[in-house]
């Protein structure tokens, strides 16, 4: 492996070579001006220190300074020249690479005791090829493509990215023009900065993939495992949630600094691929002999017995790829890629601190930055369009992130792709202003595998999100996810996602793709503040949350006979300065309470068909009801309605009466209506309450109605069924039925106008 030689201290110069006049040598030898010594520097960041040394006075040179460089019009003419006379240590400095001014001139020393093997940019054997003796590149640590003859695209820059990479001291690879790649390039080194600023990397005819490889990227960059220190254990007790500590069979075998990868056994009687725990973390602490701290907070809890397995990790770091244009290989060949033929620019694995930024890519196939097992990390200003294919699984990202932990995808875009970012068993990341178009058909920017990724923040993006939702296998499973000033046309979380925080979420109906504008979430601890939608749709299929769930200045309207409250819900959902509107034949169904306060209900019009109610106890305070009914249609067991805190119903509906029970209602279950101080105003032929058969328990305490007529039939109020009706003004209301008092029905103090 060659050495780079930087001018430093470290290498025995000085950091700027001083040097007398530059002396004539051979016929290619020429005697420069500062001008041309500028002109010929231009491809190293040196050049100033060089004619700083080139043109110092004879008087500021020291008995142990550095001969002057000499300078030479291209590297050609320098290798040409006879190695006989040459002194070690001596500096040339060259005008180009292949002709002056072509931007591959460059500073080189002469190593006479060097035998290293020649590589085109940072060593150079002469012409003469002698056994020993070569020159070597003397740089800063950043390093041109230029000064390897890469001078554009016409050249393949494989051998010359090969060659910097694998030389130590070279920590910066800039290019200045556009290049051409022809290999996939894999990396196991660490502290390197690829800067293309600004310039295009073309692939066409690049050497074919291997299957299913989305890290058959042009510059891989990867850790190495040590599976043979490997430590596989049941644990011993419970690992709560929000844990940094595990326990060990020996933490002798740990020591603080290193980093491994964690894996638990799947979940009994789960899918395939669900685990809960499955992250590269760092060992921070030994704390005694049986446990270890890692730099986690874990967010699922273990039970014990589950088995761990921990594998040790020599992780890439502090690597960062940027500022390039990226063309996949059929941008360039005109044929349409496929995983074999198709290419993309930047994969991670096993990493810590490494980077993407200004990354902006047409025609990738796999993600242009895929990352598996990353610890802090940032992918940002990067971009997508156009990728081959949007339905192949895994393919026409921007960038998917498997077992990552920490990590920020921030001012990205995407066009036409299956997904802008994917996180995947990932945790404590955000994603934050990026803004995927062109998702009407295969895909959704926005998205997580469901395999148990927690604590994860998007804000301030726009496009199709659906989360924890590619299947079974994988576990469906997520939390303490939020969203923040999110806008879309689709909304999807409706799997096993707990604790999920919607913010200011706003979901517009498209024609060209959701018409419905569907916004559909599980129960399970959600919190929605100032969400927009038209479908709103409420499941549940976990049970894991603390909190409960509730929407709080929300706005929805419902296509007619959706559902808003699934009967899967059997948790308690709070509604909070919620407006609904177009309401037509909705449905709140559940198995637990459905509370209302200060919310408003508006039907599409005066012929819109009423809320069916199916769950056991819906609570209106201070809402309003507007061109809507309630109709109290529970299979089975006991209802319960309560309208109260100046709750105002008006308007009309289909059914003309605005509460009443429904066909499935059970003629022997009790249904009890708790109606405080409302107020309900209705046209002449509307009844504010028909009661016809049944079991029902009537209070109306303090309520004013007004207009309209009121029928509560004796027949529903035998048996069990009681009557309270007090304190109430019935203003122009027209009695068509009503039971006469008895030890179980009472009309008390009520005003007859």
């Amino acid at each position: 492996m060659s050495t780079g030689t930087t001018a430093s201290p470290a290498h025995g110069e000085p950091e700027r070579p001083a040097s007398g006049p530059l002396a004539p040598e051979d016929p290619g030898h020429t005697s420069p001006s500062r001008r041309h010594l500028l002109r010929a520097g231009a491809g190293t960041g040196l050049a100033a220190g060089v004619l700083l040394a080139a043109t110092a006075p004879a008087q500021a040179r020291t008995p142990e300074a550095a001969p002057a460089a000499r300078a030479w019009p291209t590297l050609a003419a320098l290798l040409d020249r006879s190695p006989h006379g040459l002194t070690d240590g001596e500096h040339a400095l060259t005008s180009g690479y292949r002709t002056p001014g072509d931007g591959g001139g460059t500073l080189l020393r002469w190593e006479a005791g060097s035998s290293d093997a020649p590589d085109g940019g940072l060593v150079h054997t002469p012409t003469a090829r002698p056994r020993r003796g070569r020159w070597r590149q003397v740089h800063d640590g950043t390093v041109d493509f230029r000064t390897f003859g890469v001078l554009g695209p016409r050249t393949p820059a494989d051998d010359a990215l090969d060659a910097m990479a694998a030389d130590p001291s070279v920590t910066r690879v800039q290019a200045r023009t556009d290049l051409l790649f022809r290999r996939r390039h894999t990396f196991t080194r660490s502290r390197l900065t690829l800067d293309f600023t600004g310039h295009t990397v073309h692939t066409g005819g690049i050497a074919r993939n291997t299957h299913d490889n989305p890290f058959g990227a042009v510059f891989a960059f990867t850790g190495t495992t040590d599976p043979d220190r490997a430590v596989t254990h049941a644990l011993t007790a419970r690992v709560p949630e929000l844990t940094d500590l595990y326990p060990v069979p020996d933490s002798g075998a740990f020591a603080v600094g290193e980093w491994w990868s964690v894996t638990c056994a799947p979940v009994p009687g789960g899918g395939q691929y669900e685990r809960e725990l499955q992250k590269l973390v760092e060992i921070t602490e030994i704390p005694d002999d049986g446990h270890i701290r890692v730099g986690y907070l874990s967010g699922w809890e273990l039970p014990a017995g589950r088995e761990l397995t921990w594998v040790p990790v020599r992780p890439v770091h502090s690597v960062t790829v940027r500022d390039l244009v990226f063309l996949g290989a059929g941008e360039d060949t005109g044929a349409k890629d496929d995983e074999y033929t198709g290419s993309h620019p930047v994969s991670f694995e096993y990493a810590v601190d490494c980077h993407a930024r200004d990354i902006h890519a047409t025609g990738t196939f796999w993600p242009v930055v895929m990352r598996r097992w990353n610890t802090r990390f940032t992918t940002a200003r990067c971009s997508l369009k156009n990728p081959p294919t949007v339905g192949y699984g895994g393919a026409g990202y921007l960038t998917q992130q498997i077992y990552c932990l920490d990590g920020r995808v921030s001012d990205c875009a995407s066009s036409n792709v299956r997904h802008l970012s994917d996180l995947t068993a990932s945790a404590h990341c955000q994603v934050v202003n990026c803004h995927g178009d062109g998702d009407d058909s295969g895909g959704n920017p926005f998205t997580t595998h469901g395999q148990y990724e927690h604590d994860l923040l998007y804000q301030g993006n726009s496009g199709l999100m659906d989360i924890a939702n590619s299947g079974a296998p994988w576990g469906t499973s997520a939390k303490r996810i939020t969203v923040r000033d999110h806008v879309c046309s689709w909304f999807v979380a409706d799997t096993k996602i707990t604790d999920l925080t919607l913010d200011n979420v706003t979901v517009l109906a498209r024609p060209t793709f959701d018409q419905a504008g569907t916004l559909s979430v599980n129960a399970d601890g959600a919190q929605l503040r100032g969400c927009t939608a038209v479908t709103f749709s409420l499941t549940r299929r976990s049970s894991r949350s603390a909190r409960p769930t509730t929407l709080t200045d929300c706005h929805f309207a419902p296509p007619a006979k959706s559902v808003l409250v699934h009967s899967a819900v059997d948790t308690p959902v709070h509604f909070t300065h919620c407006v609904l509107d177009g309401l037509d034949g909705n449905t709140f169904a559940g198995t637990s309470t459905v509370t209302l306060t200060a919310c408003t209900l508006r039907g599409s019009g005066p012929e819109a068909a009423p809320l069916t109610v199916t769950c056991p106890e819906l609570r209106l305070t201070d809402s309003v009801l507007h061109d809507t009914g309630l109709v109290l249609d529970a299979p089975a067991g006991t209802q319960r309605l309560g309208l109260d805190g100046s709750t105002r119903l008006d308007g009309d509906n289909a059914g003309h009466t605005f509460l009443t029970t429904g066909p499935h209602r059970p003629a022997d279950a009790a249904t009890h209506w708790h109606l405080g101080a409302l107020r309900s105003t209705a046209p002449a032929t509307t009844a504010h309450a028909v009661l016809t058969t049944g079991v029902h328990h009537w209070r109306a305490l303090g309520a004013e109605l007004k207009g309209g007529r009121l029928r509560l039939e004796p027949a529903a109020f035998r048996g069990d069924s009681t009557l309270v009706h007090a304190h109430c003004t019935e203003d122009g209301v027209t009695r068509e039925a009503v039971p006469e008092e008895s030890p179980r029905v009472r009309w008390t103090a009520n005003l007859l106008l």
